[in-house]
């Protein structure tokens, strides 16, 4: 996809099953663009929350308030002409639905189960048992090629996944942006590129 200077850059909903690194891929792709960020679990009310904390897999009935703060993020940025990275699971087509727009794209981290859980079971600092993992997999409808969606695996280090989105999408960054080469580099909310490619214990 190339995209001419005039044309207005989308915004970019990472979506995916926990574990995936949304989070992590969103925010380097935020700080190395120079775009807007907002992370999706935290418009959850917090009722929400603490099913999750609980355990208990949300509902249907759950997750439609939350969409709608998403929905109306996403709105505010492609109405005004912004580009922003928001994470949203999004699992169900009929959720991304409700977010899908003419300046949305999805993109969907995807991955074995092995994967997302070995991931989910180093994280300390998150809400999301595994056990509700099989749950979301379960829940998963992987997006048609009638969507406006890129698919990345996430068997590499977040740096390469976003790198390869920024450069299959022709993504520009923002003026003040220190990324990729910005005319007038800024202060970039991505982590250390050391800490990146330093390998996990």
């Amino acid at each position: 996809m190339t995209q001419g200077s005039n044309i207005q850059q989308p915004v970019l909903v990472v979506m995916g099953v926990s574990g995936s690194g949304k989070s992590t891929v969103a925010g380097i792709l935020a700080g190395q663009l120079g775009w807007d960020l907002e992370e999706g679990d935290d418009l959850h009310p917090p009722a929400n929350v603490e099913k999750m904390h609980a355990g208990t897999p949300l509902t249907d009935e759950d997750r439609w308030p939350w969409l709608d703060r998403v929905a109306d993020w996403i709105v505010d940025h492609t109405s005004a002409g912004v580009p922003g990275v928001i994470t949203c699971s999004a699992l169900k087509r009929v959720y991304r639905d409700k977010l899908r727009g003419e300046h949305v794209l999805f993109v969907h981290l995807a991955g074995s189960r092995e994967t997302l859980a070995d991931r989910l079971n180093a994280r300390m600092d998150h809400f999301m048992p595994t056990t509700l993992l099989d749950s979301q997999i379960s829940t998963l409808e992987p997006p048609g090629p009638d969507e406006q969606v890129l698919t990345v695996d996430i068997g590499r280090r977040p740096a390469e996944l976003a790198a390869e989105i920024i450069t299959r999408l022709d993504l520009r960054p923002e003026p003040g942006s220190s990324g990729l080469g910005a005319p007038h580099p800024g202060v970039s909310s991505a982590p250390p590129l050391g800490d990146l490619f330093r390998p996990k214990n």
